[in-house]
């Protein structure tokens, strides 16, 4: 029987702004649930907020979902071989295996939501290095 972790309430506050790898420009975000919260490893979540020129290099994953939310500013999705603009409220759901990055264009932040599913991206062949 999977054992229920505790409830628990954070502030945003007390989490510090990263730039993870491939992130550039002050492409910052503060991973709020992640897999140390999760025994399971089901879920990332992550806020995010881009400085006006910053942005992820494209990039796709194996067998992870992503799910970008909007809160603020407008930002342009590269998905495939197509570039759209996300604003206010956008969301977009971003299957395994497509490429994929978001970059700020604007005069202002952008700032959304990125849930991920699974947690980690594990190698699609248990023999494939990651």
């Amino acid at each position: 029987m999977e054992q229920v972790q505790p409830l628990w309430f954070k502030s945003m506050g007390d989490i510090p702004w990263q730039e993870y790898p491939g992130h550039f420009g002050s492409a910052l975000s503060k991973e709020l649930v992640g897999p140390q919260q999760s025994s399971a490893g089901l879920i990332d979540f992550r806020i995010s907020r881009y400085a006006p020129m910053a942005y992820v290099e494209v990039h796709s994953h194996k067998v992870q979902y992503q799910i970008y939310y909007v809160l603020e500013g407008e930002g342009t999705l590269i998905i495939g071989n197509e570039r759209r603009v996300m604003k206010v409220h956008d969301y977009v759901l971003v299957p395994p295996g497509l490429s994929h990055g978001i970059s700020n264009q604007g005069l202002d932040a952008l700032v959304f939501f990125v849930i991920t599913t699974p947690a980690v991206d594990q190698a699609a062949d248990p023999g494939e290095k990651q």
